[in-house]
Parts: C-alpha cells; sequence; structure tokens
C-alpha cells in the first residue's frame, strides 16, 4: 500500500500523512454560507475533497470520518432576508436542499456529518469563556474579541507579519477594540437579527468560531487535516487555529492543512460584473456533472484552474473515450484499483497524472483488454467517475429515447432495401437533434452529442 503525501500549508512543504489515530482519521472542511446557488467556485473544493476523503477510504478503510459543515448564520444570508422578505429559515432551507442537490450532480458524495451553525451555539459559548478565562479573548460593548496580541503563534498559517496581518484583513477600527487587528467572536444582535442568548447578552457568533466549535465536536482537539480554499487562509483558516490552540492549550487542531487553488473562467476571476459568473446550474444545462467533475480534476489541485467552455467539451470528450472503452468489455466490473493511479493520487492527489494513465488504460481497453477495462472502471470510481453504463452514458438523458430507436431501426431498413433517400433524410433529422449513427452489420447505434 502507498504512502500518502500531502502539501502541508503550514509546513509549506509535502509531507508524509501519519495520523494521529490510524483506526479514525479525521478531516474538516469549510462548506458553504447557504444564502444563493452555488458557483463554479464553490464546486471546487467539494470536489477536490470529495477524491481526498475516498482515497483516504481506500488507505484506511472504516476508518474516515469526514466532516464538512454549513454555516447557515451570518450576515450575507441576513441581508438576502432583508432585500428579498423572504425569512431566513426559509432560504437557508432552500439553498440548502440545492447544494445538496448540485453536488450529487457533480458525483460528491455527502460528508459523515454536516453540522449546521446555528444547531452549535452552545460549544461556541463554551469555547469563547474558556478563551475569556485564559486572557485570550475580551468582552466590551456587547462584543467578544480574540485578543491577537495574546498568541505569539499568530500568522504561523499565512506567514504574515502582524502588520500584512491587520492590512490583510481590511479590519474595522472600532471603539471597543484594543487593538486594530482583534477578530470578533460574538457580537450583539438587534431585535431584527437572529440572535442567542449569552453571558454577554443576546447575539450571534462571528464567522471564525462557527468552525472550531464544529470541528472540536465532531473531530476533537486534535485531528488530521483541515481544508479548504486557499482564499480561507486568511484571516478564516489562521483565526480559527489562533482561537483553537489558545482554547485548548497542549492540542495542534489540525495536523494538515490543505488548500485548493482558485477557479478563474475564461482567463479572468469570476465576476458578475465581467458576465463570467456562473452558478453550477448554468453548466450543469451545458454538459453533464460528470463532464464538470472532470474538468475540475484535470488540474492539480493546488494550481489556478481556468475553466472555460472549450475544456468543458474536451472534458466531455475525454469521458466519451473512456466510455467507449468500457463499451469493449461490457462484461467488465471494477477490479483493484491499478497501483500506477494508487501511486499518482497519493502523491499530494496528482488527479492529472492519474488522469493520464486512465487514457492509456482506455488504450488497451479499445483494443478488448478486460483486465485494462477493469483497470480504468476501477480508477474512475476512486475519483467519482465512469458512474453511469455506456449505454445510459451515450443514450440516457432524454425522454425521446424510444422515438430515436424507432427512427434508426427505421433507418436501418430503408438501408437495408437501398432506400437511400428515406436513410439520409432520417440520418439528417438524427443529427440536426445532435443524434449521431454508427452502422454496423447487425445494426446501428445510436449516441447523444457526437
Amino acid at each position: 500500500m502507498p504512502h500518502l503525501t500531502l502539501h502541508n500549508s503550514l509546513s509549506r512543504h509535502k509531507e508524509r500523512f501519519e495520523p494521529v489515530d490510524p483506526a479514525n482519521v479525521r478531516m474538516y472542511v469549510c462548506g458553504p454560507t447557504v444564502y444563493d446557488l452555488a458557483h463554479l467556485g464553490n464546486a471546487r473544493p467539494v470536489v477536490v475533497y470529495d477524491v481526498l476523503a475516498r482515497l483516504l477510504r481506500r488507505l484506511f478503510p472504516d476508518a474516515v470520518t469526514y466532516v464538512r459543515n454549513i454555516t447557515d448564520v451570518d450576515d450575507k444570508i441576513n441581508a438576502r432576508a432583508k432585500e428579498s422578505g423572504e425569512p431566513i429559515s426559509a432560504i437557508t432551507a432552500r439553498t440548502t436542499a440545492d447544494f445538496h442537490t448540485d453536488m450529487a450532480a457533480l458525483g460528491a458524495l455527502p460528508p459523515d456529518e454536516e453540522p449546521r451553525a446555528t444547531a452549535h451555539i452552545a460549544e461556541m459559548i463554551m469555547i469563547i469563556e474558556r478563551l475569556i478565562a485564559s486572557g485570550h479573548a475580551y468582552a466590551a460593548d456587547g462584543h467578544v474579541l480574540f485578543a491577537v496580541g495574546s498568541d505569539a503563534s499568530y500568522g504561523t498559517l499565512s506567514g504574515r507579519s502582524q502588520d500584512e496581518l491587520i492590512a490583510g484583513a481590511r479590519v474595522d477600527v472600532a471603539p471597543y477594540k484594543r487593538d486594530a487587528g482583534d477578530f470578533v467572536l460574538w457580537k450583539p444582535s438587534g431585535d431584527d437579527l437572529p440572535g442567542w442568548d449569552s453571558p454577554w447578552g443576546r447575539g450571534r457568533p462571528g464567522w471564525h468560531i462557527e468552525c472550531s466549535a464544529m470541528s472540536w465536536k465532531y473531530l476533537g482537539e486534535t485531528f488530521d487535516i483541515h481544508g479548504g480554499g486557499s482564499d480561507l487562509i486568511f484571516p478564516h483558516h489562521e483565526n480559527e487555529m489562533a482561537q483553537s490552540l489558545c482554547a485548548f492549550p497542549g492540542s495542534q487542531f489540525a495536523r494538515y492543512w490543505t488548500h485548493n487553488g482558485m477557479l478563474q473562467v475564461n482567463g479572468e476571476k469570476m465576476s458578475k460584473s465581467l458576465g463570467n459568473f456562473f452558478t453550477i446550474r448554468d453548466v450543469l444545462a451545458k454538459a453533464p456533472g460528470e463532464a464538470i467533475r472532470l474538468l475540475l480534476l484535470r488540474t492539480h489541485y493546488r494550481s489556478l484552474l481556468d475553466f472555460s467552455d472549450h475544456g468543458l467539451a474536451e472534458a466531455k470528450k475525454e469521458l466519451d473515450r473512456f466510455y467507449r472503452a468500457l463499451e469493449q468489455s461490457p462484461d467488465a466490473v471494477a477490479g483493484d484499483v491499478p497501483g500506477e493511479v494508487l501511486d499518482a493520487l497519493c502523491d499530494d492527489l496528482n488527479t492529472p497524472l492519474a488522469l493520464s494513465m486512465m487514457h492509456a488504460m482506455a488504450d488497451a481497453a479499445m483494443a478488448g483488454d478486460t483486465a485494462a477495462a477493469s483497470g480504468l472502471l476501477a480508477a474512475g470510481t476512486l475519483l467519482g467517475l465512469l458512474r453511469q453504463t455506456p449505454d445510459v452514458w451515450f443514450r440516457g438523458g432524454g425522454d425521446d429515447s424510444a422515438e430515436i430507436d424507432a427512427l434508426v431501426a427505421e433507418r436501418f431498413a430503408a438501408r437495408a432495401s437501398r432506400n437511400f433517400a428515406r436513410a439520409d433524410a432520417i440520418r439528417a433529422e438524427l443529427t440536426a437533434r445532435g443524434i449521431a449513427v454508427e452502422d454496423g452489420a447487425k445494426g446501428s447505434i445510436w449516441r447523444r452529442g457526437n
């Protein structure tokens, strides 16, 4: 069995992964803030950490706990409710359901635990009380703030100086702060905002304390992997680490920090003002979820990923090729994951290398190598790909399959009776509908989008 190595953002180099407890491997990943439909940028970490979770389960069977939270109390949610007049509970329930639907379309398995922030207020209050008692936090004007100056190691994760940290955080200068860099753990809520009773009055948590409380509740004071997008390194993950280490002296919080690179669209940062902002549902209208997933995996997770319609079309063609290879061995079943694919994924989740090896297997499978087809299927399963049969991939996705079957059969009969004019007319009609027909000695088969 190969050894997994991961690039640890904390040490800034690749390290061999050694879990705290091989019988209880634990990973926490920051989940969505549920106020709107998920966009392409939200999709990348979900797919990346879904692959990592699958790999961990392959290496440590029945020993993995994967936690991804839902942030359902946040000022963005409050603002959306105020704009729309829709109750906060309705917004978060609907948007959470939409998120689950969209992630399932991308082939992402549900995490083992998906805690909601609003269900863990008691844990947040408990951690805040510990921080106040140890001198790492203070109450002021209805707020509770973390005292950044009390933590000598603050800035270790991001590698920034104190001055850089304050500038990068775009901190609010408030009279109740002892230091400009101090960040909010708890803030007061008026009657028009969500709030909970606390020792500091009615209020709501700051963003950072939410993840510290939920990771502690489900994974303990020290766990293995904390993941998220590179945009979260500062301030979110820096603040999480600081408050957790100070609340639980002697713990390590997360031992390995992994961060996926950012996503851009057509060479530019995704932005509504540039007209290149796409929800996952926008893209699902253009291509199957499996093609979107493959496109997200063609670039190494730590690199900048450029999303384009051309790249999406290329990903769809790659999947067509894999499924055609599987067609040559209809009796193939997923066997053991080929060693070279497992080695590639264990080398800091090198999905581009793993995919290149799958193409080599597809070459052999095209020539009728059933073992190669089994290896291709097993590799695809580990990556969350090749989840359908070739028949469903090529012919599914519409309510007109029976009608197309009849037209293809009519065309085959027309060719057999040498009525080529009718046969050509049917082919032209099918081509216009995006249906490709392949003729063989025993009949004709059809595929969509070819």
